[in-house]
């Protein structure tokens, strides 16, 4: 009995920081859902029915849960303003990737046909853009100004880095330093607005709030890195997910710029084909897994991850102690280990 119940044991799977906050939060998490079903309803059928479709889909909440959890760690108790900011910050989130799949031309989102095939292009920005106004709503039904400056100011850069990876498309030779200009606008910039203005619904202290904001800006670095890595599978071919749509997209993530920087001239020319010309061949696609994998990159990307993961539990730990600390700590490791 004592052996089987061990083996039980082993065989159950274990809970991550996430599953742990989610649990934690759980009454804020219903009212966000609440929220969010609640402030997307229109008149104009299409606008519910393509809202709750993406929304409906679930995701991770993982904004929202950094929302709450930033707040509940430097001591507030749950409210109001902390559940509308969490809505904000998620209609924001469901909004850039209503614009991406159709700026990227992408035919999945969260595991169904993407918006865009359903309803059109033009539905999907339009509804984008209700999503984005909604936000707004409810980042000025918070009645704090700090709020409003860091989520508009969020938005704006979020904005940019759509331009800026759209502008890099076809640069075989992309620098690291407009990569990780990319990374920050386009995911980091919401990561830290979530913790920031988490932080100032229950503390008045700037450096209270600036270190929270600084561990959500290097865990939505480590989060990108991480996820640029595993559309190339990670450092394991099984990974459970579809790989290689940067790839086909053409986007210079870091792992071909680790490749190609470490690769000799019959690889660059490999990337600058793949890549730069977008000639793209049956096999390309195991080939570079293959280049990233024996060069180094995959390796030397994780690296990279693991030192923006490392720098997030500093900021964090300059913030106190306690259950939500110890969780938010855990969640910038895990963004790193799913790697593997």
């Amino acid at each position: 009995m004592a052996l089987h119940a061990e083996v039980e044991k082993q065989q159950a799977p274990q809970s991550t920081p996430m599953d742990r906050l989610v649990d934690l939060l759980r009454p804020e998490l219903a009212e966000v859902e609440r929220l969010l079903a609640e402030r997307a309803a229109s008149p104009v059928a299409t606008i519910p029915d393509l809202s709750a479709y993406l929304i409906a889909a679930g995701g991770k909440r993982l904004r929202p849960v950094l929302t709450l959890a930033s707040a509940r760690a430097v001591g507030g108790k749950g409210s109001d303003a902390v559940n509308k900011l969490a809505t904000a910050v998620e209609f924001i989130h469901t909004a850039t990737l209503l614009h991406d799949d159709v700026v990227d031309d992408s035919d999945l989102r969260r595991g169904k046909a993407a918006a865009k095939n359903v309803w059109g292009a033009s539905a999907s920005i339009l509804v984008g853009d209700f999503l984005f106004a909604r936000s707004f709503t409810l980042m000025t039904e918070t009645r704090d100004l700090r709020i409003l400056d860091i989520l508009s100011r969020a938005s704006c850069v979020i904005a940019e880095g759509e331009v800026r990876q759209l502008a890099a498309l076809g640069k075989a030779d992309l620098p690291i330093s407009e990569y990780m200009a990319i990374v920050e606008a386009k995911t980091a910039a919401l990561f830290e607005a979530a913790a920031r203005a988490g932080a100032y619904t229950a503390t008045n202290d700037d450096a209270t709030a600036d270190a929270m904001g600084e561990y959500g800006r290097r865990l939505g670095r480590a989060f990108q890195i991480v996820d640029d890595l595993l559309d190339y599978g990670g450092l394991t071919s099984v990974i459970g997910k579809s790989v290689g749509d940067d790839f086909r997209e053409g986007k210079l993530t870091l792992p071909v710029i680790y490749a190609r920087e470490a690769g000799n001239a019959e690889d660059r020319k490999f990337w600058d084909r793949a890549m730069g010309a977008r000639d793209q061949h049956e096999g390309d696609l195991a080939h570079a897994i293959h280049l990233i994998r024996a060069s180094g990159a995959a390796e030397r990307t994780l690296d990279t991850a693991r030192a923006e993961s490392a720098a997030a539990r500093a900021a964090l730990a300059r913030t106190g102690h306690g259950d939500f600390h110890d969780e938010l700590a855990e969640l910038a490791d895990q963004t790193v280990t799913r790697a593997f």
